[in-house]
């Protein structure tokens, strides 16, 4: 791996570890401030609503942008909205919140668009792999690292330190380089609708990876939405107490931490098509064996199966993303499938909890984890068909993205 991945991957995990302390602290800072579980829910809702509105456009941004310079830019402007939370009235609170899931929005395919151009194509399933095993680190570490400053100081002091990790991620990235836009600024109405009708060409042209992301994006949808009832059905189908559910945790993220090694130190030796294939399957049987579960031990062994192996379906999915979406078109595509995405999630949140309410929570779980499987037998179909292993290499480079 060479400095600069080295320095991208330090940037990537700096914020990383800041946003896992941040994400116990705004919860619990937010609870203190008004009593009510329906205000903290709130957090979780501002994000995909924003998705929908921004994520139409923010694809063209990106792509036409200094990627090095919009994500210092949106490093240093998170490191102030954040930083100013603990003086801000709730009603200020909730619009900084609002503005940093617009930045998030824009962030993300930014993220995945200079990884895409910075790091070498077969030095990307390494990459994607190391980036895992920092974030399984961070699940792991940053949590409890903030249980530690909430016991010791305060919420406060918590959400200051991910101000800082952002300062610290923009330091590294200003020793990166830049990459001139591919296409011509120029962000007008008719412009973005020429964008749309580039990905429904390319979508169009590419429907065998348009299909795969398309039936990976259902797969995301569906763990989602089974993710948001966990504690519910833990605690009302199975009888878990708080403790058992904080060992699952912690079980998990060993899990994720032990996949995640496994995958980079393998990545050069295992092919995409093979993380891909043991990933889904596993993820699959991991969560059917949740639903199903009827005992302590039987949880536990699907939530090490799904720690484990998201690491292997996450890091060769991200891969097979790279290869196969061009590189001029990584913002404009990922955007806009997002905002797609983004309406299914809140859908199927919406839908488990109310098909918990009319029959039982057992139900709503192991049907969502049922449509987990039928969609996952699907896409390890398309993956496994015999002519299409071409979409899979990584040690070439596919000139197309470089357009």
């Amino acid at each position: 791996m060479s400095s600069r991945e080295r320095t991208l991957l330090n940037a990537l995990g700096i914020s990383q570890f800041g946003d896992f302390i941040y994400l116990v602290a705004i919860n619990v800072y937010i609870y203190r401030l008004t009593g009510s579980a329906s205000a903290v829910a709130a957090l979780w809702i501002i994000s995909p609503i924003v998705s929908l509105i921004i994520k139409s456009f923010a694809g063209s941004w990106v792509d036409r942008s200094d990627l090095r310079r919009l994500l210092i830019q949106t490093d240093l402007l998170r490191a102030f909205l954040i930083g100013i939370m603990p003086f801000l009235p709730l009603s200020l609170l909730y619009i900084d919140l609002i503005a940093l899931a617009i930045i998030k929005a824009v962030v993300e395919p930014a993220t995945l668009t200079y990884i895409t151009t910075l790091v070498p194509q077969n030095d990307r399933t390494s990459f994607n792999a190391y980036r895992s095993l920092i974030t399984s680190g961070a699940f792991l570490i940053g949590p409890a690292l903030a249980g530690g400053l909430l016991y010791v100081a305060s919420a406060d002091i918590a959400i200051w330190l991910n101000a800082v990790s952002f300062l610290g991620s923009a330091v590294l990235l200003m020793r990166l380089p830049r990459f001139t836009a591919s296409i011509e600024r120029g962000m007008r109405l008719q412009d973005i609708i020429s964008d749309w009708r580039l990905v429904y060409q390319f979508s169009k042209s590419a429907r065998y990876v348009t299909g795969l992301y398309f039936l990976a994006m259902l797969m995301m949808i569906a763990t989602l939405a089974l993710d948001t009832q966990e504690v519910v059905f833990l605690q009302r189908s199975i009888g878990l107490s708080e403790t058992d559910y904080g060992l699952l945790m912690s079980l998990t993220g060993i899990g994720s931490v032990a996949g995640s090694w496994v995958v980079a130190r393998y990545a050069k030796t295992l092919s995409v098509r093979t993380m891909l294939t043991i990933g889904y399957v596993f993820v699959a049987v991991g969560y059917m064996l949740y639903a199903s579960a009827n005992s302590f031990s039987i949880v536990c062994t699907g939530f090490l199966l799904l720690g484990c192996f998201h690491a292997f379906a996450g890091t060769s999915f991200l891969t097979f993303q790279q290869t196969n979406i061009p590189l001029h078109l990584m913002g404009r595509f990922t955007s806009l499938y997002g905002v797609g995405v983004s309406l299914l999630q809140i859908l199927a949140i919406v839908a488990i909890g109310l098909l918990g309410d009319i029959w039982s929570i057992r139900f709503s779980t192991i049907l969502f984890a049922g449509l987990l499987v039928i969609v996952t037998i699907c896409f390890l179909g398309l993956v496994l068909l015999p002519r299409k292993q071409q979409y899979f290499a990584t040690n070439e480079i596919n000139e197309e993205q470089h357009a």
